[in-house]
């Protein structure tokens, strides 16, 4: 299975729906896409929808970090929500969630940051 990448951006938050699998064949992918989306300018923040992402391993956890730090230096936010029971351990395990925010779903994700889903 591949992995499906969908950008949306709503006021200073750029909205990351992440479907599929993201492993080694398919971060490389992924981090060149994002990394062009926040180029586009006027990106602050980052919500991460993994509502329909069935696996992740240790590579996307590294998109996950340095778009982290990226949207730090900018003195934003990342914000993951609807994480399946496998990714949240994932997270857990590797201590992201010590910097990231987990938040129920999309529409919390949003409201946390001001911006009305």
């Amino acid at each position: 299975m591949s992995l499906s990448v969908q950008f949306e951006s709503k006021n200073d938050v750029l909205l990351v729906r992440l479907s599929g699998e993201l492993d080694h064949h398919t971060s490389e992918s992924l981090k060149a896409k994002w990394q062009g989306e926040i180029e586009k300018g006027n990106i602050k923040h980052v919500v991460v929808n993994m509502e329909t992402l069935s696996f992740m391993d240790s590579s996307g956890l590294g998109v996950m970090l340095g778009r982290y730090k990226e949207i730090k230096q900018f003195g934003g936010e990342m914000v993951v929500c609807s994480v399946s029971p496998a990714v949240k351990r994932l997270f857990d395990l590797s201590g992201l969630f010590k910097i990231v925010r987990l938040e129920e779903n999309e529409e919390f994700a949003l409201r946390s940051l001001g911006v009305a889903s």
